[in-house]
């Protein structure tokens, strides 16, 4: 592989990509929503010269963008959607909303969408200088927040001519494969009868009261489930406002996580039974609706190993002292959970030596893969269709927690244009190397199959929900 045209590439069109990537932290839009993002890359790839189809999987902010021709197909997984209630104003460190109550891209997904699509762009670029076979396709992924974009894609075949699938997610650590917990996220909604609390309490049956009831019995349900699995909740009906009323409608969204596929199954089937239990002792009714679901992460040993090497190239970056001035005001105020986390995971490979990679402004070291499960994510659910792999790239201050308003407001710094540079040059180098040595599609088709020989795959969204129904 030519790594000096291929990084030349991508070093002529970098600033391009990193105007993108600023246009889509302005728009921060939701789930389903990612009308303007979505336009903004179509609109890029057309005129790059790839052939786009739009609305696939039924969802009209996901599409799918291929160029080159013949085998191996690499599918690289893009994202755009934003965090609610997360605006803010950039490069400082209070908290500041641009906007009081709207989206911010707290999660990075404008730089995973746009890093990926740059790497897109890099392969096709390649590709036109030194011919051969193998195609790039990029895929706009909507709603990985909470809407499980990527599941209903795979329920609707998108990645079923895809050889191998590749992402990557901006953090505060640049690390190699991790994995994720299995997740759904299931809508309970109570029904009773309402009625005067002071004059006629008797003829009612609160829908509110059985919400109470329903999260006291799955809190001592924590008890009596596997260690690793999560179970949160978030009330978003009370029924209204008045407390001389009995509340004849209430709503509560839970999110049920564990290890496995299996156990979250198992796990939400208990859910379930606490509901209908809590319905029952308040003689009302509830409706169960799951909404989204996500996969763990299948790991693949031979894509994960490939990956790092291509990693370990390009890692760790050579920050400037401005950069290094910079982060070390975001890492000053941020969450030391966020590098303890880290430093958990460097223990695990070089002993506790290891932590010290983790305490200065930025990390400084590229973390191999480990068999650990961090989070959700529903390219879980690409993993155990098409052998993939995942991995993360610095492009916040060590401390910055996803999912917070200090992510937002570097979001738009060097820092974060230059890890997701670094991330397109490593997803670009992998593809180009899959092309060139198709055995290693293969192989990592046979781990993946012998893998899913103690566990099947298994999407629990049901057949009758259509993304974006909440």
């Amino acid at each position: 592989m030519d790594f000096e045209l291929l990084d030349s590439l991508i070093q002529s069109k970098k600033e391009q990509f990193w105007e993108m990537s600023d246009q889509i932290w302005g728009f921060a839009e939701m789930r389903f929503k990612e009308d303007q993002s979505s336009r903004l890359q179509m609109e890029f790839l057309r005129n790059e010269g790839f052939t786009v189809e739009e609305g696939i999987g039924d969802i009209p902010t996901a599409f799918s963008a291929r160029a080159g021709s013949g085998r191996p197909v690499i599918g690289l997984l893009g994202e755009y959607d934003a965090l609610p209630k997360l605006s803010q104003e950039a490069d400082v460190t209070v908290k500041k909303p641009l906007a009081e109550g709207a989206p911010g891209h707290g999660c990075g997904h404008h730089l995973l969408g746009t890093g990926c699509l740059e790497a897109a762009v890099a392969v096709k670029d390649y590709l036109l200088e030194h011919p051969g076979q193998g195609t790039i396709v990029y895929f706009g992924c909507p709603a990985e927040e909470g809407g499980a974009g990527k599941a209903f894609m795979v329920r609707e075949g998108c990645f079923k001519d895809c050889d191998i699938c590749l992402a990557w997610h901006p953090y505060s650590a640049t690390f190699a494969s991790v994995s994720s917990l299995a997740n759904a996220r299931i809508i309970y909604r109570f029904t009773g009868k309402s009625a005067h609390a002071a004059t006629s309490p008797y003829l009612g049956r609160s829908a509110l009261d059985a919400v109470e009831l329903m999260n006291v019995g799955c809190n001592y349900l924590r008890e009596h489930m596997i260690p690793d699995a999560r179970v949160h909740y978030a009330v978003t009906d009370t029924g209204g406002d008045a407390p001389n009323v009995v509340q004849a409608h209430a709503e509560v969204i839970y999110s049920v996580r564990a290890p496995r596929v299996d156990q979250v199954c198992e796990l939400a089937e208990r859910v379930h039974n606490i509901a209908r239990g809590a319905a029952l002792m308040t003689e009302t009714k509830v409706e169960i609706q799951v909404v989204s679901a996500y996969a763990d992460v299948l790991q693949n040993k031979v894509l994960d190993n490939l990956v790092y090497g291509h990693m370990k190239e390009i890692f760790p970056l050579d920050y400037s002292h401005e950069e290094l001035d910079y982060a070390e005001k975001f890492h000053a105020v941020g969450d030391p959970g966020d590098w303890t986390l880290y430093q958990t995971m460097a223990a695990k490979i070089m002993g506790e030596n290891g932590k010290a990679f983790f305490r200065g402004a930025m990390a400084d070291v590229c973390v191999p893969p480990l068999p650990l499960k961090q989070g959700s994510t529903d390219v879980g659910d690409v993993s155990w269709n098409v052998p993939s792999a995942w991995f993360g790239s610095a492009c916040f201050a060590l401390g910055t927690p996803a999912h917070s308003w200090l992510a937002v407001a570097q979001g738009k710094s060097s820092i974060a244009h230059r890890g997701m540079t670094g991330a397109a040059s490593v997803l670009a180098r992998t593809a180009l190397e899959l092309m060139e040595r198709p055995e290693l599609v293969e192989a990592a088709w046979e781990e993946m199959k012998e893998a899913k020989k103690n566990c099947e795959y298994r999407c629990l969204i049901p057949e009758d929900v259509r993304a974006g129904s909440f």
